[in-house]
């Protein structure tokens, strides 16, 4: 796994994966970016979701389940000082799904948030908090 980033004179940074995927970095006018794309510190954010979803949503269809809709919802806090790392994250997960059990939403979610999920071992690695809650609709 690899990827290059670059930056040819102005925002937002482009990225480039081993295939060829491209995602872009930006920040904004305060730091001289254009505000036209997510920063990195969102695009953790969004990776962990991402990354917890994808789990989750395996672990639903193994189980057979209806899925409809699902949306994770993440909110965080920094630290004050530099390097404002996540310190902690709440995810909120909604599922729409006509058979679906609150049990089988929280359960899935759990062993995501505690087994699965490689983005959120990292971030508890690095002394983030993560909780989570999960609600059907």
């Amino acid at each position: 796994m690899n990827a290059t980033v670059s930056w040819c004179g102005t925002m937002p940074l482009r990225a480039v994966d081993s295939t060829g995927r491209t995602t872009l970095f930006d920040t904004s006018a305060e730091f001289q970016g254009t505000d036209s794309a997510s920063s990195p510190m969102e695009v953790v954010l969004e990776a962990l979701a991402s990354c917890s979803m994808m789990d989750v949503l395996s672990i639903l269809r193994k189980k057979r389940r209806d899925i409809r809709s699902l949306v994770a919802s993440v909110d965080a806090e920094r630290a004050e000082s530099h390097p404002k790392v996540f310190t902690s994250i709440t995810i909120r997960y909604e599922l729409s799904s006509s058979d679906c059990t609150p049990a089988d939403l929280e359960r899935a979610v759990a062993l995501s948030m505690e087994s699965y999920c490689s983005v959120a071992a990292m971030l508890r690695n690095g002394g983030c908090s993560i909780s989570w809650s999960s609600t059907i609709i």
